[in-house]
């Protein structure tokens, strides 16, 4: 009875199988795009030829599915968020569902009721931990979120370089250097990427102000771009192969990101042959001439003069202006991103449940990893949980962690803590709102004090009461914030509302003050030789509170490091104000000749070229009041027996070794100093060593050849110089302690 029972399951099986393969064989005689054994190429030509003239066109164009336009009609089929562009159900193409941003799952104006998400820590944060393994994680949740929220494309991916320290996006990005930069994006594109769910990586390129980004021109040399900001793309792009990379707004020598042949059709397709779609940014498009130009589609077109990827690209193809053949190319370039990331391949996953303690876990990590401690006089951190009171000072500490404003803002946990209006008249003045995320630092403190010990707050409103709560305290802790917003340069970087004038008052009543700084960026600190400690926080997402805490309390020995250099004042700075600082773009009730008049262009000399930040330090010799690549520890390290191998590149190994009495974690980082006499610093990399007391490890880091070499404009390709090139190791780009050099070969390497 059994074997005739599974005899007939078994028959079963095989009609059933039988029946599959023949509707496998129809579906692929039907859609022989749908063949996974064809390349992503061959699947996106064969789809293309199936499509009609109106489907074509489709897929160049979206629009923003939110009800804030007027009279504004939100497809079925369509999420809200950042973006929406239709699919082609006759042929089995899904649309593309986009949301914001590589900080976490936005809810823009919370727009999908009660829809929350993981915020995870802020660029900078990211970029302080220097670990790919926290980039790619924090990629892979926000495109796991993403994609059981319904999306399938992440506007995620933000490195452009931080060239000034008061951008008002600084935070979004990954600092100063292009190898630390580049490899952490091209780690978190990956881990979103291989969630099935394309990513960006954006804004290319030089959209390194928010001051009249849509009409600022960024004047730049060749060889600068190509060594600076381009090289931190190119790295990503190799490392994480998006499948779209956005435009940016700004102008680069006189000609629009996204209509910028240079940039998209010679470099960025060309020499770099990366085969995906570019993207617009919203509202970024001049005109039809971008698509003869590179950019392959128009987003949030509301948001532009006109639907610049329709009727008018119609009309230009019709004319001649622009070949039919590129209208393939677009579609194609769109498609074949689609098929290469597995939007056709993998079943929706919307409305499965999601893991927001997993999400919660990678975010903490991430925070715990990025705090860096600047200052630690006397020993002063960790805090003893002997201590018998405590003064917990400003920042809405009671409240939850500040988070960074614009498109990358997060709703996140139980809501938000709090949400303060700041107003203004920016285009984006409804969305300037001071959030706080809800993890309060002052829970978080009490919970890890001891019995014995009282902790009390003050809201910092006024100085001289903080000051007389903080006066008999055993150590005084002052949260100090600086909010930073898309849309808006920091003013200046004192840190704003009177903060500096309280930490000063309670560092004069207390001398044992610790300052937690959560900032967008670098503040100068005209405290810092009155308080104890200085902690840098970032903006430390939806666990941030508890992460602070256990770096303050010592639980966390503190690994990070900085990605961006802090100055010691403004005469440091290439630029002392931000070219065009004052700015007021046009506004929706303006009328036509006032709004264009608001649109003229305006420079932004970048006379440094590729020497930002650290460079630029080193080059003029400036000494920074923090240095790129600065951070303290609770234990300490040291360097030593140094080997350098020369020939096509160098590589160097050295032993680091924990001094101190605590384990912990280094990041010995790696330059080159010198080529054949010719000062030059450059980060080759870096290394984090987790290390217990007395233990000595050996690392090796091998520089990518391009950071050995110039480009050569004229032969359009990178050109390394034979020679001695000198190299050291260090814990700061000035504090370089064991050196060597080694002979480097003559060669060229492909642009």
């Amino acid at each position: 009875m059994l074997r005739k029972t599974l005899m007939n399951g078994a028959i079963a099986f095989a009609i059933v199988a039988s029946a599959g393969a023949a509707q496998a064989q129809s579906a692929a005689a039907d859609r022989p795009w749908m063949n996974t054994k064809l390349s992503a190429d061959e699947r996106a030509k064969l789809l293309d030829q199936a499509l009609t003239e109106e489907e074509r066109y489709g897929l160049l164009h979206g629009i923003m599915p939110l009800a804030f336009f007027p009279g504004a009609k939100i497809p079925e089929d369509a999420v809200p968020g950042a973006g929406y562009v239709p699919g082609v159900p006759r042929l089995g193409v899904p649309p593309l569902r986009e949301t914001d941003a590589s900080l976490g799952v936005s809810n823009p104006g919370g727009m999908r009721k009660g829809d929350t998400a993981t915020a995870l820590p802020s660029g900078l944060a990211l970029a302080a931990s220097w670990n790919a393994d926290n980039a790619y994680a924090g990629g892979a949740v926000v495109g796991e979120e993403a994609a059981k929220k319904g999306f399938n494309v992440l506007l995620g991916g933000g490195l452009n370089l931080a060239s000034d320290p008061r951008n008002g996006r600084n935070f979004e990005y990954l600092g100063e250097d292009p190898l630390l930069s580049g490899t952490l994006a091209g780690a978190a594109v990956r881990g979103t990427q291989e969630q099935k769910i394309v990513s960006t990586v954006k804004h290319f390129a030089l959209n390194d102000q928010e001051t009249g980004r849509n009409v600022v021109d960024a004047q730049i040399d060749e060889q600068g771009l190509r060594q600076g900001e381009l090289l931190a793309f190119q790295f990503a792009i190799e490392k994480g192969k998006p499948g779209s990379v956005m435009c940016a707004y700004n102008k680069i020598n006189g000609h629009h990101a996204c209509d910028n042949d240079f940039l998209l059709n010679k470099v960025l397709k060309g020499d770099w042959a990366w085969p995906g779609w570019v993207m617009s940014d919203w509202g970024a498009v001049p005109g039809v001439s971008a698509a003869a130009n590179g950019l392959d589609q128009q987003s949030g077109e509301q948001l532009d003069r006109q639907v610049w990827f329709d009727k008018p690209l119609k009309a230009a193809v019709s004319s001649g202006q622009i070949p039919q053949a590129r209208i393939h190319d677009m579609a194609q370039r769109v498609l074949r991103s689609m098929f290469a990331v597995g939007l056709f391949d993998t079943p929706s996953r919307q409305g499965q449940p999601i893991d927001y303690a997993a999400g919660a876990k990678v975010s903490k990590t991430t925070a715990e990893q990025g705090v860096v401690l600047l200052k630690n006089d006397r020993g002063l951190l960790p805090m003893a949980r002997t201590a018998k009171k405590i003064v917990v000072v400003g920042g809405y500490a009671d409240l939850g962690v500040l988070s960074g404003g614009g498109s990358a803002q997060v709703i996140t946990g139980t809501g938000n803590a709090a949400s303060i209006p700041v107003g203004g008249e920016s285009p984006l003045a409804m969305l300037a709102n001071q959030v706080y995320h809800p993890s309060s630092p002052l829970k978080a403190i009490k919970a890890k004090a001891g019995k014995e010990t009282t902790v009390r707050f003050a809201d910092g409103r006024y100085p001289s009461e903080a000051a007389a709560l903080a006066k008999d305290a055993d150590v005084v802790v002052v949260f100090a914030n600086q909010w930073m917003m898309e849309s808006i340069d920091a003013g200046d970087l004192s840190l704003p509302q009177g903060q500096d004038g309280l930490i000063a008052a309670v560092a004069e009543a207390n001398p044992n003050t610790v300052v937690v700084l959560q900032t967008g960026g670098p503040v100068l600190m005209p405290w810092l030789g009155k308080v104890g400690a200085v902690v840098e926080a970032w903006y430390s997402g939806v666990r941030g509170g508890e992460a602070i805490a256990d770096v303050l309390f010592g639980d966390v020995n503190p690994s990070g490091r900085l990605p961006i250099t802090f100055p010691a004042s403004y005469d440091q700075l290439p630029n002392r104000q931000i070219p065009g600082f004052g700015y007021v773009g046009p506004s929706f009730t303006d009328p036509p000749e006032v709004a264009a008049e608001k649109m003229k262009s305006f420079a932004a000399p970048h006379p440094y070229g590729s020497d930002i930040g650290y460079r630029w330090y080193a080059r003029k010799g400036f000494k920074p009041l923090f240095p790129f690549g600065h951070g303290l520890s609770y234990t300490s390290f040291k360097y030593g027996d140094l080997k350098v191998s020369g020939g096509d590149t160098v590589t160097a190994s050295f032993d680091v070794t924990n001094t101190g009495p605590k384990a912990g974690v280094d990041v010995p980082q790696v330059y080159l100093t010198a080529r054949s006499g010719a000062p030059e610093l450059r980060l080759l990399g870096w290394s984090r060593v987790e290390l217990a007391p007395g233990e000595t490890k050996r690392v090796t880091v091998t520089a990518d050849r391009r950071l050995l070499a110039d480009f050569d404009v004229k032969a359009r390709q990178w050109r390394v110089d034979a020679g001695t090139y000198d190299v050291a190791v260090g814990a700061s780009s000035t504090a370089l302690d064991a050196k060597a050099s080694a002979k480097v070969k003559a060669g060229a390497i492909k642009p």
